[in-house]
């Protein structure tokens, strides 16, 4: 399904809707319960915002930052902006105060537009940038905004005329998706038009995507899972997909019975939290034929599939600015993929020796890297191609110049070669099998969502009465990556409450530190770097932790003490998180 792709470089996903619309007319294409979108409507909503871009003075490579919650326009909006060469940023909902403004900052915008519910945010951090922006409203606010949904309706809702303005090729950047990497603030990755049409060509192949089918998609669309790839694989073989804001175990199974859902995207978390809800009345009665996503572990994979009756369950792994990709089609429980001998020749995996006190790959004494043995963890790294014709194996990097050499390793095996590390840490078996074993340096996942720790450390830092703090994740018995921990040496005038209330202000509720670990110092390095690695194994083990710690309790809303019965139930994996 994707070797076609190359064949027209000016076919692209926005003007691949337009056939779309007049193979599949009426049929539903993105669903909720406010909106419905047909194949044709869609298209149709999507020429108007190329009008509404074109009118802007938008042309190629110019920057629309979008910041809103799931819905169908959503996908409409970026379709038609794309469309005209332009590029749409697609911001994290959760963002706030700095880190909010420094992700629009990275992609220099010329326009925001926004749901109505993020107006105080945007207007916070508006006064920040040194030129003006100009503000669209989707919805009624208090600020003075532009109402897009209002003004949008203005607007033709024909097919452009192609001689109205340049249409992009396939190597031109359509979107910007934000990703932490491995260290530091989010950054913004280049994804092209041709990996738009790569994500939804190859998985509509791997999940044999048929008009018959509808995809329950809960996974934000800012991210390039929910947002490209469950939207875009169904789309291209005429199917249609029910859009929900977020995840909820208690109406999971009657969304999918009622909306008649065949597919299912997920994140391995997601799996968990409906195997540890109790019995739903309806959760046999669907009919879901596959599941897709990362992150099922081995324990959780079992238990999902028995008890759910789900027919298939299709893993992977990829990342939003890697250059390959892993799937696991024989659905070996706990595998993250492998690479079959008859794409061996498209795709150029290795894993690499890692130096644990640097976290730089191990070099041999004629200087290459060197190859892990079977079952031998290292990092995964893929090779850089600069293949124009089928685009396979290159790396487009991010907006940052110095981000996206951080990402590349030269030399790897011979003089000149290039590989791009992925931060992850796996091992391979001896039928080929990769298994993720962890994230490489300062960032860990939690709660689907990747966390830099270098960010929560500097927010923590600028709280009142805090004089040190080391953030780091900690494994928890029963839940999925790892959650927050903060080390802190503090003052007299430290306040707890107005500590926790400082965090809510200013970090997404997945990024905040779920355990506090109050010490008398931190023990630092002879570079005066601190000891992480003693603090993550510490962990919040009581019998051998003499600091106190305290965890955010989500019944209270405050941090309570981590007493003895409570380090009994996380233990045993019975925790309330």
């Amino acid at each position: 399904m994707t070797a076609p792709i190359t064949q027209n470089s000016h076919v692209t996903f926005p003007s691949l809707i337009e056939s779309l619309a007049q193979k599949f007319g009426d049929a539903p294409a993105l669903l909720s319960d406010t909106e419905c979108l047909t194949y044709r409507a869609l298209a149709a909503r999507s020429y108007q915002y190329s009008r509404w871009a074109l009118e802007q003075g938008l042309s190629r490579g110019d920057v629309v930052c979008l910041i809103m919650s799931n819905r169908p326009e959503y996908v409409a909006i970026w379709l038609g902006i794309t469309r005209i060469g332009a590029i749409v940023s697609l911001i994290n909902t959760h963002l706030e105060d700095s880190t909010l403004a420094h992700s629009i900052y990275l992609s220099s915008p010329k326009h925001i537009i926004m749901g109505a519910e993020f107006g105080d945010a945007i207007d916070n951090v508006l006064p920040r940038f040194d030129r003006p922006i100009t503000c669209w409203t989707y919805g009624p606010t208090r600020f003075e905004f532009a109402r897009i949904d209002a003004d949008i309706n203005r607007y033709d809702d024909s097919n452009l005329n192609m001689l109205a303005y340049q249409r992009p090729c396939l190597a031109d950047t359509a979107l910007y998706i934000y990703t932490s990497g491995t260290t530091g603030l989010p950054k913004a990755a280049k994804i092209s038009h041709f990996r738009i049409l790569q994500w939804s060509y190859w998985f509509a192949g791997l999940m044999d995507v048929r008009p018959s089918d509808r995809m329950y998609n809960c996974l934000p669309m800012y991210h390039s899972i929910g947002g490209v790839v469950a939207i875009g694989a169904v789309l291209v073989s005429g199917g249609s997909v029910l859009v929900r804001q977020r995840f909820s175990a208690a109406s999971f199974w009657n969304d999918v019975v009622e909306w008649k859902c065949t597919l299912f995207q997920y994140i391995g978390e997601l799996c968990r939290y409906l195997v540890n809800n109790p019995p739903h009345p309806r959760e046999a009665d669907h009919e879901i034929r596959l599941c897709c996503g990362n992150g099922l572990q081995l324990e959780v994979w079992n238990a999902f599939r028995r008890r759910f009756r789900i027919p298939q369950i299709l893993e992977f792994y990829a990342t939003t600015e890697g250059n390959f990709s892993l799937y696991n089609c024989e659905e070996k429980p706990g595998a993250i993929g492998r690479v079959p001998a008859f794409l061996s020749h498209r795709t150029t995996i290795a894993l690499v020796k890692l130096d644990i006190d640097t976290n730089e790959p191990t070099r041999s004494e004629d200087g290459f890297c060197v190859r892990c043995g079977v079952s031998e963890v290292g990092e995964a790294i893929g090779q850089i191609t600069d293949n124009d014709a089928s685009h396979v194996g290159q790396f487009q990097g991010y907006t940052d110049s110095e981000a996206s050499n951080k990402k590349i390793i030269r030399n790897v095996f011979s003089t000149g070669d290039a590989w791009v590390r992925t931060g992850d840490l796996m091992r391979r078996d001896k039928q080929g099998y990769f298994y993720f074993i962890d994230r490489i340096g300062d960032t860990f996942r939690w709660k689907g969502e990747n966390v830099s720790t270098t960010e929560v450390a500097n927010i923590v830092a600028a709280c009142a009465g805090v004089l040190d703090v080391v953030v780091y994740g900690v494994t928890i018995p029963g839940c999925e990556g790892r959650a927050g921990m903060a080390a802190l040496v503090t003052g007299e005038d430290f306040n707890l409450d107005q500590f926790r209330q400082h965090l809510a202000k200013r970090l997404p509720s997945y990024a905040r530190p779920i355990f506090l670990r109050f010490c008398r110092s931190i023990e630092m390095t002879s570079t005066f770097k601190a000891k992480k690695i003693s603090l993550a194994r510490d962990a919040f083990h009581i019998p051998i932790v003499d600091d106190s710690i305290y965890i955010d309790d989500p019944t209270s809303g405050t941090y309570i003490p981590f007493d003895t019965g409570l380090y009994e139930r996380f233990s045993k994996g019975a925790g309330w998180l």
